[in-house]
């Protein structure tokens, strides 16, 4: 490919060329740590901004459209820098321009020196190819960074390459720029002299003082501009083409499309236009649905019933997942019989979005009328109504009293969703002071609140988790939603007093708190300091030793992680440190019965996501186990105390990379725990074992499937020696996975290899145990993906208001499917092996070895 200076492409063919752009330098003022922030984490002064030369960065980019890569990773090569950060390098993608689809941009994020063998990202950002219009961008631009993160590639990108509506001074004269080299603007030569050179003491000037730091590409020019378009004749998602269009063929004309008129046969093409304008409110439509209603307003309608066609339309409306929307139709349809449908318990919730809530007539018949008779709902439709979709006060509190009905173990599993639907209800009830006073939606305090604090009280197991719930957002920087729940945290202490031993409870809540500030300020000494692992543990094992820190002996002390375990102390002999980047302690805790409960608890590092997954897989354990299918999930424990701070039950066991590594095989280091001579079909190992490894297998398969579970590999694969599989490390959810074309379902090879092969019985039980796994959970699809979406103002890097949480997990289940269907659906995946995932395992193996030794 001709890379000519001006970087113009003038021959349409060119479009069938691969994508390039160029990386052309970074500006911006780079800030060296400050002497005290050097002092307090010595391992900055090894960070290339703090030398007093440029240091060796490197730009990595990568192709993305649809949250999902398109290629793989592009880093520029080393180049040492003189007198500032210019690269002037060509990246050239493994696609084509008229194969992008609109969704498309790239990702680019700088990196630094942070140390031997280590980097950190200086900045991200995220360009979107095309336009508002739809039409490829070219030319140069300017990207903003966003300083510390990497870009990030999702839809809705947290890290945009410019901010709408911000414009600068710089920006201001680029767009004046880009305009005068299309030749919009006049063109004088001895005045345009003048003017570039008073554009360069500006961009000098504004460069020195701003705080931003910005990167500039390079793209290609086109002689016309290139518009993305989809026609239907050709059926490609993913064309583009120049206007004026090119000649297409004219589309087949069939019997029931009939091409009759003059101005179809003068016109062989017809091209989709977007209307800016759809998804307003026709005035017509909204007159015709007010007359209509009205007509059906009166007594008439609580006698109608469907007809058996308006019976099958209404029960597939029914089966509509929770995020997808009604059609005008449908809505009439389900207003049109919603006395009939009362009965329903699946109908309340698209019977709810079917009213018009702008209307104070409809929204009184709705609320005050049709919600007080109807039957009593699902959890997972109660759990619905709680969401940020929900706004009426007494909609929310009519979900409230269907929560009622749960008893303690199930509402524990929702408890996380619960706290976090707080939100929402503070929301509603600080709007309301703003509503007009002739609005018919109530604002009031729907009761989830009391309802949450008087379970918590009566429980003291649920209101434990309960307190540590309240305790992270009260953490949050965004200071309104943190004094909503300090507010609550304020109540449920006050409730305490009431009941008996309240007072005792408090004192146990204050001791709990104390154990983990305590704790947590010496892991983070740790973490910080510049002591190897063994001088760590040392440390800890004296730190906890110590008698004049209480923790070896205490009163009893109801666990944080797990309320219903109770501790004495902790067995500072056993304690130790591991060896990885934030050095979590392993903590043993000396049980009241007895026993010995060993913990993880690690600081600097965020455990919510990995308490939101571990929640889920809960859940669906429970789900599982209700209709006598035990996978032995067994999930264990996790609770975040903090946004950067949490504990985690220890299970001891070892990674697949380890037994590979120690044993040779699976089955191997089951045997070496649980042997048994005369076995027969199990390999010399405790039917019991394989049977549990197995099963586990299967569940975990399904699970992590469903979650979209990333970044598996042999070191967080991890196998007990009684045989239980479990993953752990949850810091990729949704898709999301550092590595490009990874499986939809993780089974590596090994994990094979210790059922016997694929000809084996066994591992026709493990996909038995999948295929009905799968079959289970899809009916409790809307139960699961009402719960992850709750989470979406939890501000967790992988479930936040800027991604399609619903989209996300939704196609995993692929209700669109019949039952055969799914099933073979998901044999597909299991099937699939994907090569360049193996190699990357082997890759990622071999790094770790090295890393060890």
């Amino acid at each position: 490919m001709d890379h000519r200076d001006d970087f113009t492409f003038a021959r349409l063919s060119d479009l069938r060329l691969p994508v390039t752009i160029r990386i052309s330098q970074l500006e911006g003022n780079r800030k060296p740590r400050s002497f005290t922030e050097v002092l307090e984490n010595p391992d900055l002064r090894y960070h290339g901004v703090q030398s007093s030369t440029l240091s060796d960065l490197y730009v990595i980019c990568q192709l993305i459209a649809d949250n999902k890569p398109l290629t793989i990773l592009f880093r520029t090569s080393f180049k040492a820098f003189k007198n500032a950060y210019i690269w002037n390098e060509w990246i050239t993608f493994p696609i084509r321009y008229c194969d992008l689809p609109l969704s498309a941009q790239i990702t680019f994020t700088i990196w630094d020196i942070a140390g031997p063998r280590s980097a950190a990202p200086v900045g991200g950002t995220t360009f979107r190819l095309f336009g508002k219009k739809w039409t490829l961008r070219r030319g140069k631009h300017r990207l903003l960074l966003w300083p510390g993160i990497e870009a990030d590639g999702s839809v809705d990108s947290a890290t945009p390459s410019k901010i709408p509506g911000t414009t600068d001074e710089m920006g201001r004269l680029e767009k004046l720029v880009k305009k005068y080299e299309r030749g919009d603007l006049p063109k004088s030569e001895w005045l345009d002299k003048m003017t570039f050179r008073k554009m360069e003491e500006i961009h000098s000037a504004e460069t020195q003082k701003s705080e931003n730091l910005f990167l500039y590409i390079d793209l290609p020019r086109f002689d016309f501009p290139v518009i993305f378009n989809e026609p239907e004749s050709l059926g490609n998602p993913a064309s583009t083409s120049t206007l004026p269009p090119p000649s297409l063929p004219p589309p087949p004309q069939t019997p029931t499309q009939p091409v009759t008129s003059s101005f179809a046969s003068d016109n062989t093409h017809l091209w989709t236009i977007v209307d800016p304008e759809i998804t307003r409110e026709n005035p017509v439509e909204d007159k015709h649905r007010r007359l209509v209603r009205s007509h059906r307003s009166g007594p008439y309608d609580r006698e109608l019933k469907p007809n058996s066609k308006d019976r099958d339309n209404i029960g597939e409306i029914l089966n509509y997942a929770p995020s997808q929307p009604l059609s005008p139709e449908e809505k009439d349809l389900i207003w049109k019989f919603r006395f009939h449908l009362a009965r329903d318990k699946r109908g309340l919730t698209k019977f709810l979005k079917a009213v018009t809530w702008r209307d104070p007539s409809e929204v009184k018949q709705a609320v005050e009328e049709l919600l007080p008779q109807w039957t009593e709902i699902d959890m997972d439709d109660a759990l619905e109504l709680l969401g940020p979709g929900t706004v009426d006060s007494r909609v929310r509190a009519f979900a409230v009293r269907q929560l009622a009905r749960a008893d303690d173990e199930e509402l524990f599993l929702y408890l996380l969703q619960l706290v976090q639907a707080l939100k929402f209800e503070s929301a509603a009830t600080d709007q309301r002071s703003s509503r007009s006073a002739t609005n018919a939606i109530s604002y009031d305090d729907s009761g989830l609140t009391d309802f949450l604090v008087s379970r918590g009280v009566r429980n003291a197991w649920l209101g434990n988790r309960l307190y540590w719930y309240l305790m992270v957002e009260v953490a949050l920087e965004d200071k309104v939603i943190s004094k909503m729940y300090g507010r609550v945290v304020f109540k449920f202490m006050n409730k305490l007093l009431e009941v008996e031993n309240g007072s005792d409870r408090r004192e146990l809540l204050r001791r709990q708190g104390q154990l983990v500030e305590t704790l947590g300020k010496r892991a983070r000494e740790l973490r910080t300091s510049k002591d190897g692992t063994g001088k760590k543990k040392e440390r800890l094992q004296a730190f906890l030793a110590d008698p004049k820190n209480n923790l070896s002996s205490m009163a009893p002390l109801p666990l944080p992680l797990n309320a219903q375990i109770e501790i004495t102390g902790i067995i500072s002999e056993k304690s130790s440190v591991f060896k990885s980047a934030m050095y979590p302690l392993l903590l043993y805790f000396q049980c009241s019965d007895g026993s010995e409960y060993p913990v993880i608890f690690k600081d600097g590092d965020d455990m919510r996501q990995d308490q939101l997954v571990l929640q889920m897989f809960t859940l669906m354990d429970r789900l599982l186990r209700q209709e006598n299918l035990d996978l032995k999930l067994t999930p264990y424990a996790v609770l975040a105390t903090g946004q950067h701070q949490g504990m985690a039950q220890f299970v001891p066991s070892k990674t697949i990379a380890a037994i590979v590594s120690e044993f040779g095989n699976v089955q191997t280091y089951l045997r070496a725990s649980y042997p048994d001579e005369g076995s027969v079909g199990t390999w010399g190992i405790e039917p019991g074992v394989i049977d549990t490894f197995v099963r586990s297998c299967a569940g975990y398969c399904v699970v992590t499937y469903l979650l979209g579970v990333g970044d598996r590999h042999l070191d967080n694969l991890l196998i007990a020696p009684d045989g239980h599989f479990f993953h752990v490390d949850f810091g990729y959810i949704l898709g999301r996975d550092p590595k490009p074309f990874p499986p939809a379902v993780k089974v590596c090879k090994e994990m094979v290899d210790g059922m016997g092969g694929t000809q084996s019985t066994h591992y026709m039980r493990f996909k038995s145990f999948c295929f009905t796994a799968f079959t289970i959970l899809r009916k409790s699809a809307n139960l699961i993906l009402n719960l992850v979406a709750l989470m979406v103002d939890a501000n967790i890097r992988d479930i936040n208001k800027h991604r399609n949480v619903h989209e996300q997990i939704q196609e995993k289940f692929r209700l669109d499917l019949t039952e055969e269907e799914s099933i073979k659906h998901f044999e597909i995946l299991l099937n699939e092996t994907s090569y360049f995932t193996v190699m990357l395992d082997r890759i990622h193996d071999l790094t770790q070895q090295y890393w060890r030794t």
